[in-house]
Formats: C-alpha cells, sequence, structure tokens
C-alpha cells in the first residue's frame, strides 16, 4: 500500500440528523484534481446515487466540489450532493470559508461560484447550510397521458386541477409530475424505459412527482424522484428538484415569498428526508443538514 495515495472519506445522510435515514452521499477529500476514470471508478465502488469530491482550492479561495454518479456522469447544481460536501467538510473543521466574506460565502462547481448560506444548531452546532438556487424557469408542459402511462398509473391520479406536468428549472432541469394524494404517490411503479424516452425527447431529466400536503403536517408537500436516464432509479432527498417544487407551487398561488417551507422525500424507501426551502425576490434556498455515518480511507 505504500507506493498508493491515501484518500479521507465520510459517508454522510443527507437532509437528514439521523444516521441511515436521508440521502447517503460519500465525501472524498483530496489534495487538488484527480484523473477523470479515477473519479469514476470510486463513484462506481461506492454505488451511492452520487459521490462527491473536495479539496480547498487557494487560487479561487474557495471549496471546490466535483459529483458524479455511478454509471460515471458528472453533474453539477445544488442538490444533496453538494450540500452533503460543504457539510462534510465543515464537519472535518476544515476552514473553507476563512478567506470569504461573512455574507458572501460560496463554494466552486464546475468553475462556477454557488452562493451559501451557513448557520450552526443551537444545540448540536451542526451546520446547517441554504444553497441558493437560481429564479425558477418555468418551461414547456407534456402531455398527462405520457406520464400517467409512464409511472403505472391511471390519467385521473394525477392531480390536473391546477397542474399539469411541467418542466421547472432552477439548476437542472426536471419535470414537475402532481399526483392526487399520498397513496398514489407511494404506489407508483415507473417504467424507467418510458421515462428515459420522455426525458430525451423533452430534453429534461428527472422526475419529481409530488402531491400537497397538509401544512398541519409541516410539510407543503411529499415527493418521491426519479431520474433513470442518469442511472438513479429512485432518490431519497433531491434538492436540486425542490428548488423547482417551490417555484412552481409559487407560480400556482401555492406558496408565499419569504416563507420557509419543507418537503419530504424518502418514504417510500424507508430513508425519509427533509428538505428546506424558501423561495425570495431573486433567488431559492435549499437547505438542511447532514450526519456522518461512516469514516474510512480509500487507495488509488
Amino acid at each position: 500500500m505504500t507506493d498508493r495515495k491515501v484518500l479521507e472519506y465520510y459517508v454522510l445522510d443527507v437532509f437528514s440528523n439521523k444516521s441511515y435515514k436521508g440521502n447517503p452521499l460519500s465525501v472524498v477529500f483530496t489534495d487538488g484534481d484527480l484523473a477523470l476514470q479515477t473519479y469514476k471508478d470510486i463513484s462506481k465502488e461506492f454505488g451511492y446515487s452520487e459521490t462527491s469530491f473536495v479539496y480547498y482550492s487557494k487560487e479561487q479561495k474557495a471549496l471546490n466540489v466535483r459529483s458524479f454518479t455511478p454509471t460515471g456522469i458528472e453533474i453539477d447544481g445544488a442538490g444533496h450532493n453538494l450540500l452533503g460536501a460543504v457539510c462534510g467538510a465543515l464537519l472535518k473543521k476544515m476552514p473553507i470559508f476563512e478567506e470569504q466574506q461573512e455574507n458572501s460565502k460560496f463554494v466552486i462547481m464546475k468553475q462556477s461560484p454557488i452562493a451559501l448560506t451557513v448557520n450552526f444548531d443551537s444545540v448540536t452546532y451542526d451546520p446547517v447550510v441554504q444553497m441558493h438556487q437560481k429564479t425558477a424557469v418555468i418551461k414547456k408542459e407534456i402531455p398527462t397521458y405520457k406520464l400517467a402511462v409512464a409511472l403505472g398509473l391511471k390519467m385521473e391520479d394525477l392531480d390536473s386541477n391546477d397542474f399539469v406536468p411541467t418542466i421547472v428549472k432552477t439548476e437542472v432541469a426536471h419535470i414537475m409530475v402532481p399526483i392526487k394524494n399520498s397513496q398514489i404517490l407511494n404506489s407508483i411503479v415507473p417504467d424507467h424505459k418510458l421515462l428515459i424516452e420522455i426525458s430525451k425527447e423533452y430534453q429534461s431529466e428527472g422526475f419529481y412527482c409530488f402531491t400537497i400536503s397538509n401544512q398541519k403536517e409541516g410539510n407543503i408537500a411529499e415527493a418521491r424522484f426519479f431520474n433513470p436516464v442518469i442511472g438513479i432509479y429512485e432518490d431519497p432527498a433531491t434538492g436540486t428538484a425542490a428548488g423547482p417544487l417551490i417555484g412552481f407551487l409559487t407560480s400556482k398561488k401555492q406558496a408565499k415569498l419569504n416563507t420557509e417551507y419543507k418537503i419530504l422525500q424518502g418514504v417510500k424507501l424507508n430513508q425519509p428526508s427533509v428538505i428546506e426551502v424558501m423561495i425570495r425576490e431573486n433567488d431559492i434556498l435549499v437547505g438542511g443538514s447532514s450526519v456522518i455515518t461512516m469514516k474510512g480511507e480509500l487507495y488509488v
């Protein structure tokens, strides 16, 4: 082992403060960029929906983050891959914001800065990170019958009173799919081949199936996410889809500006995740907490 580089890693459960809940993410700490194939090999070995690789860049004065799926696709966007990477670095006590202004914290992903707000839990002192996504752009609508067939549902199972399946983008373009109630939402058995065909036809990725919740339960919506075109058959928590959803709900007068809401996801997988969202005039905040579940070394 002496001639091989040793890299430290954490496995965090993201959008949760309990281990073995939320969305698991492997975060690998490097001292710079790795070979592209090495990123892909490590991500495949972990097998989580995404693996994030981080190092502190003195030149950029910021944490540099790259994220890959097990199938070797590099992704961007402010989702659980970024939230977990930042929480992991903070829990590791890395001074990632030391050279930045207090009110303008950011990290670098694919050479682009992504703004963050960071607070610490008053009891546990664990970091609570809010990622700043762009304003939601409401794009093309998709025929309800196509989604119903691909999700193994009847057309009437999709709540089309005020919503129809619609592509919405903040960082990434996802398809928002309204479902009539929680029972139907959790009965979905998707046809992944049909979902891939729809993704390619409409040049979008990811299907965020949601139902409006009773606010007395503390959540504005419950959701499930399918993205087989990049190898994610179901994701327990999807920050890149939560931002578009709150933007979509606000456009339909179901949510208000400058108000914090919670989205519940991952129930069907027994990995309940709580994603905190807030839409503002010029951006959308998507945030939550993470907990370290595993720690170890890998060799390259």
